[in-house]
């Protein structure tokens, strides 16, 4: 491997001293000349193909979740919710503090708009995924969580927001 081509006579080799002699006499090429791995298989392409569902990661999945959640609420309630940003973050802040304090982690939070900024609603994935068992509840519960909070934002109960509010667990 010439490593500066500037420097005539400057080379740079991957090799120790003992063996690079034992494996040019046997014909063996080294590890990082080698097109396969050690098992002799080689680069493999996609485990998935794109149009196959488990193409996307779970936090894409999720993700996805809040953006339908959001987009229903725009639906039903149009202007009011012009402007308002919906996001998703791994773990609240601070949750160390939480934890150690005995406090329930949060599983989402509204920050009111001010000078320029749009009113945001975040919420947390780790701590919605840990609370569920399978992906219908999480669903429910990721729909409940944007529901809660944008009727926070808005100042109405969620019950009037959305007229499935927590009716899907009874």
């Amino acid at each position: 491997m010439q490593s500066q081509p500037h420097v005539p006579g400057f080379n740079v080799r991957w090799s120790d001293a003992e063996g690079s002699q034992n494996e040019e006499q046997a014909g063996a090429r080294g590890f990082r000349r080698r097109r396969r791995n050690r098992h002799g298989r080689g680069l493999r392409g996609e485990l998935m193909l794109p149009t196959l569902p488990a193409f996307r990661t779970r936090s894409e999945r999720f993700d996805d979740l809040v953006l339908d959640s959001a987009e229903r609420l725009q639906d039903m309630w149009g202007k009011q919710l012009d402007g308002v940003l919906f996001a998703v973050d791994e773990i609240p802040p601070n949750l160390e503090q939480l934890v150690a304090s005995g406090t329930s982690a949060p599983m989402g939070s509204y920050t009111p708009g001010g000078k320029g900024e749009a009113p945001m609603i975040t919420v947390y994935r780790r701590v919605v995924e840990q609370a569920c068992g399978t992906r219908e509840e999480l669903q429910d519960l990721v729909h409940d969580v944007v529901v809660e909070y944008t009727a926070e934002m808005l100042g109405v109960p969620p019950e009037t927001l959305d007229p499935v509010y927590r009716r899907r667990y009874q």
